[in-house]
């Protein structure tokens, strides 16, 4: 198969796998995570297999398959937001706060919100009331229509009146 036709196919069954994961079958999706990795190694798969994995708990398994996932991708800021969200899980805030912004500027990279969102939270709970203000105002900038961004800068904005 040509390397144009391997990313089709590792694309198709990434994408399968995402289905499955949405579904609950995270073994179905964890399978067809790797199978796309084995036809073509892409960001996706990587950042998606560690965020199923994630699921089950495997932190340090998933933080692995997104630095996989930037090797393949430097320029995809999934696996940044999601290695930052992980280590977050492990109250390991300031080592978050690095990789969250990286995710901010990170080129290719949906839902934008995300990084800024998470760092606020962080913010939050260290106590960081106008560093949180800051980040959940950029989170309804990068996404106007979102609704739990709106609601983290209300829920702030009404604690400081």
């Amino acid at each position: 198969m040509s390397q144009s036709g391997d990313l089709e196919r590792a694309t198709e069954l990434w994408r399968e796998a995402y289905r499955h994961q949405m579904q609950g079958d995270l073994d179905r999706a964890i399978e067809l995570y790797r199978r796309s990795i084995t036809v073509c190694p892409t960001a996706e798969a990587h950042t998606f297999l560690g965020w199923t994995l994630s699921f089950r708990g495997l932190l340090d398994e998933a933080t692995a398959e997104c630095l996989r996932a930037i090797e393949v991708d430097p320029d995809f800021g999934n696996p940044y937001n999601d290695i930052g969200v992980y280590l977050m899980q492990q109250e390991k805030l300031d080592e978050a706060v690095r990789w969250l912004e990286k995710a901010k500027q990170a080129r290719r990279y949906e839902p934008r919100h995300f990084p800024f969102l998470n760092l606020g939270r962080i913010y939050l709970r260290q106590g960081r009331v106008w560093e949180a203000l800051r980040e959940f105002e950029g989170a309804v900038r990068m996404a106007p229509t979102d609704i739990q961004s709106h609601r983290a800068l209300h829920s702030l904005r009404a604690r400081l009146n």
